[in-house]
């Protein structure tokens, strides 16, 4: 969590949308990014809120990857420092 954005990552969660990738909420908005390349795959967020998640993303990507490939199968995954 970073400036009130929640970002999560679920075990399993690789059957709908197949590519790597979060999920962030912030308020009543969700949306699905892909981790490698930052595109919205499902969802809306407000456009500060987004650049402020997708720049976190281009920061962590290798790190956010090897979360994804773990989650994916159902391992526990390693904490990823929120963006300062």
């Amino acid at each position: 969590m970073f400036y009130g954005i929640i970002v999560s990552l679920y075990f399993f969660d690789n059957k709908e949308h197949k590519a790597p990738h979060i999920h962030a909420r912030y308020q009543d908005e969700e949306v699905v990014i892909s981790i490698p390349d930052g595109v919205i795959l499902s969802g809306k967020l407000t456009p500060a809120e987004l650049k402020l998640v997708q720049a976190w993303i281009e920061i962590h990507k290798d790190e956010l990857m090897a979360d994804w490939q773990l989650a994916a199968n159902g391992l526990e995954v390693f904490k990823i420092e929120p963006l300062k």
